[in-house]
């Protein structure tokens, strides 16, 4: 059984809330932590408020901020620049508000025309220019792959890799239930308790739509429940076969979710973490 304080709850499930309403949900739920976002709200991780006020407002509920949602085509040689720019500010937002982690996400554009061993190298190159800034932040890099077929890198393996050439121990892989259903990766490279060493956190969402894998997007992701045909609880369990003991976070961005009233989605969740933790 996986125990409820082991959930977290990112904030693309409710970003009409408030922060401290938002807080207030995850801690009713008897969640222990959150990951909030700088691509909602206009970009406004913390809704203006100052960052000791997050702080406190973490504290009274008893969560933990995680991490920060994302910094965007970390490892495209021509957004290099505004990545930079973008790190240093993030970073600094980071040790603000006592955030452990930010998430790294790949260039995931249809016009990406380097090759596949380009892609590689330039992820590499990536994580080796950022690795000093976030060693002086104190702040953990969690590198995600986007399974999507325009993905630059869909396969946890392959980040894996890049993060092996790179030799710093700042960063980890981010695994996602629904860009491992998508990418070419094979479940079983996580019965393997060495790359379970290497996950920093794992993001769950489920989807129940009868379509072929290349026509899912992020709106069909909802929240896990017997229905759903990633079958996101499998791995969950494969996870814990292999000794994983972090957190699990729901990040659904399915419309239908967000658009759930405040009791409604405190019960749709209680329902998916029933769900899961007793599979």
């Amino acid at each position: 059984m996986i125990e409820t304080k082991r959930f977290a709850l990112n904030r693309i499930a409710a970003p009409a809330l408030r922060l401290a309403d938002f807080f207030a949900l995850a801690a009713k739920l008897g969640m222990s932590a959150i990951e909030l976002r700088n691509d909602i709200r206009d970009g406004a991780v913390t809704d203006g408020l100052k960052g000791s006020e997050v702080v406190r407002l973490a504290r009274e509920a008893g969560v933990r901020i995680v991490t920060i949602n994302a910094l965007q085509q970390f490892n495209l040689p021509s957004a290099r620049a505004k990545a930079l720019d973008e790190l240093d500010s993030l970073l600094a937002l980071c040790k603000e508000i006592e955030c452990s982690a930010l998430v790294l996400c790949p260039n995931n554009r249809a016009d990406d025309a380097r090759s596949p061993e380009q892609k590689y190298h330039d992820t590499v190159e990536a994580l080796n220019t950022y690795a000093p800034l976030f060693s002086a932040a104190g702040v953990l890099g969690y590198v995600e792959p986007l399974g999507f077929g325009i993905s630059s890198l869909a396969s946890a393996e392959v980040a894996l890799r890049a993060i092996h050439e790179s030799g710093a121990s700042c960063y980890r892989v981010l695994v996602d239930t629904f860009h491992s259903y998508l990418g070419p990766d094979s479940p079983a490279m996580f019965d393997d308790p060495a790359v379970i060493q290497k996950i920093g956190l794992v993001h769950v969402s489920g989807a129940e739509a009868s379509i072929p894998k290349s026509q899912f997007s992020d709106a069909h992701r909802v929240l896990p429940g017997p229905a759903d045909v990633m079958h996101s609880a499998a791995l969950m369990v494969r996870l814990e076969k292999a000794g994983y003991r972090g957190m699990y976070s729901f990040e659904p961005f399915s419309a239908e979710v967000q658009a759930l009233g405040a009791k409604e989605l405190a019960s749709a969740l209680r329902a998916s973490i029933e769900y899961l933790s007793h599979v």
